[in-house]
């Protein structure tokens, strides 16, 4: 019998407590010998895909994401970083410099998990109208601490080896089975997939085959133009598991409007994580936001994490950014710009 998901991770449950600003004595912006810079604003960061972790053990937010860093705060608003704390295996598939995308760190079994996509672009996996299509998945790295190192918790594919994937969260059942929601990469297949993969309770390796929960062409609000044709966009990215104040089960995730980085939210109308998936109609974010996460501060808020989004040129120009949203009711509304 399948069973409601409980979302564990703080990047989801946040407890409450006092913190410590940037390193006492040092100069905002200020960097030391190891290129640590100190009492830095938020939006003077630079990163997409922001995880904020508010770990009640230390009474510090962290932050990671995209590049597989780690910033920490007192405040949310002055941060210390970036730290290295990712030590990927050099001999298994992901190669010796591994690209590393949307990163996240959860709490579980009193242990740091580092849920992360890895890239070897010396590792072609297949090749279409797209390109070349490199070797990329979501991989499970551990450590006792939220600071690391994090390091593999084995070397089994999670995920398929023969198609991209990317993005992968974390998600328990009522009944604490442990789950990966991931995205199916749409170079691959030209229509994005969103899934979900049961995980081990150890979180060592998978258990049976992962299960299609929706595709990005089931979206009422994305869209693209291709051949002239205005059609639902390709994309998948980002996927992040909540529940309301009524036990709704939710999803944002995120995905484009033509050339505007947007995010939408999904409900399943079941209450479990095989859906069905239901789109609401229209985005939840200002345009140009997106790819986030759900956390709740020390003062108990629950704060919406996502990146803004700026193409210069080709360039990519991407900052954390902070809503607060209301999860009290049936549905997750979004409030004020922190």
């Amino acid at each position: 019998m399948k069973k409601k998901l409980l979302i564990p991770s703080l990047c989801a449950i946040m407890l409450a407590g006092a913190c410590l600003g940037g390193k006492t004595g040092a100069a905002a912006g200020a960097s030391n010998e190891a290129g640590i810079s100190y009492g830095v604003p938020r939006d003077s960061i630079m990163l997409s895909d922001p995880c904020v972790l508010a770990d009640s053990v230390t009474h510090t937010y962290y932050m990671t994401g995209t590049g597989g860093k780690v910033w920490k705060s007192g405040d949310l608003e002055f941060w210390d970083g970036p730290y290295t704390v990712v030590s990927p295996d050099s001999s298994s598939w992901m190669g010796p410099d591994p690209a590393i995308w949307a990163a996240e760190i959860h709490p579980y079994k009193g242990r740091y998990y580092y849920f992360a996509t890895f890239t070897n672009d010396s590792v072609t996996i297949a090749c279409n109208r797209n390109g070349a299509i490199p070797r990329r998945a979501s991989h499970i790295l551990v450590s006792d601490t939220p600071d690391g190192p994090y390091r593999p918790v084995s070397r089994a594919d999670y995920l398929p080896a023969d198609r991209p994937t990317l993005d992968g969260t974390f998600c328990l059942e009522a009944d604490s089975v442990p789950y990966m929601v991931f995205c199916g990469e749409w170079i691959f297949n030209d229509n994005g997939t969103m899934e979900a993969q049961r995980l081990s309770s150890d979180l060592s390796h998978p258990v049976g085959e992962s299960e299609l929960l929706f595709r990005a062409s089931d979206s009422p609000w994305s869209r693209e133009l291709i051949d002239g044709r205005i059609v639902p966009n390709r994309v998948t990215d980002g996927p992040w598991l909540f529940r309301t104040g009524t036990g709704r089960l939710g999803m944002i995730w995120t995905s484009w409007i033509y050339n505007v980085y947007t995010m939408g939210v999904a409900y399943s109308l079941s209450g479990r994580i095989e859906g069905p998936w239901e789109q609401e109609p229209e985005p939840l974010t200002p345009p140009d936001h997106g790819h986030g996460m759900i956390f709740r501060d020390f003062s108990g808020r629950h704060i919406l994490s996502l990146h803004s989004h700026r193409d210069d040129n080709g360039h990519y120009i991407r900052r954390p950014v902070f809503f607060e949203v209301d999860m009290s009711g049936d549905r997750l509304t979004l409030g004020q710009k922190l």
